[in-house]
């Protein structure tokens, strides 16, 4: 046999084979589906019989006069004109007086006396003298500028204890105690007992 003539038999034959195959295919039954889900939702619900739709007036609550407020229509009722309601009084509100200030505090304590002062002595004479707060052991470093009294001019530290303030000369000598009483320290030097003050 000629070689095309045989691969033009092949061809129809296997084509055959392909067209058997389809056709069994088609010739089976078809399987038989039960109602799926949707076939739930496919169902119509009847529609309710309509009935008509009647109004009347709801009865009043219980306490309440059944009495029409106006008048039928059509009746010839003379309708007295409403009394006017006065409206309440306004309350009185008597003005607040103002608050009063609050007392002037004057600090006190170690704190409330760190800074410069203006010493004055006995005599008159004045100089600077400035209370730190930093520490010098177990006191607070002190410096006095052009005093003309000699143990105010040795001043180095100080301390506060009591409510009085004690200005200390190197070797712990006591120069003078003052007490604090408004905004200015007074008292005294130690030595002499002249009197000191220090003012801001």
């Amino acid at each position: 046999m000629p070689r095309p003539l045989l691969s033009t038999v092949a061809v129809v034959a296997l084509t055959a084979t392909l067209g058997a195959c389809a056709s069994s295919r088609l010739e089976r039954p078809a399987r038989v589906r039960g109602p799926g889900p949707q076939a739930a939702l496919d169902t119509t619900i009847p529609a309710m019989p309509a009935a008509p739709i009647t109004t009347a007036p709801l009865a009043p609550p219980p306490g309440a006069s059944a009495a029409p407020i106006e008048p039928p229509v059509g009746a010839d009722v003379a309708v007295a004109p409403a009394a006017p309601v006065a409206a309440p009084p306004e309350p009185s509100v008597a003005a607040a007086p103002p608050p009063a200030p609050p007392p002037v505090v004057v600090a006190s304590g170690r704190s409330s006396v760190v800074g410069g002062w203006t010493a004055k002595d006995a005599t008159g004479a004045s100089c600077k003298v400035s209370l730190s707060s930093a520490p010098a052991l177990d006191l607070y470093k002190a410096s006095a500028a052009g005093c003309a009294n000699k143990d105010l001019a040795k001043v180095t530290a100080w301390d506060y204890r009591d409510g009085e303030v004690y200005l200390y000369q190197p070797g712990g000598t006591v120069a003078a105690r003052l007490r604090q009483g408004g905004g200015a320290l007074d008292g005294a030097l130690s030595k002499s007992g002249a009197s000191l003050a220090m003012v801001r």
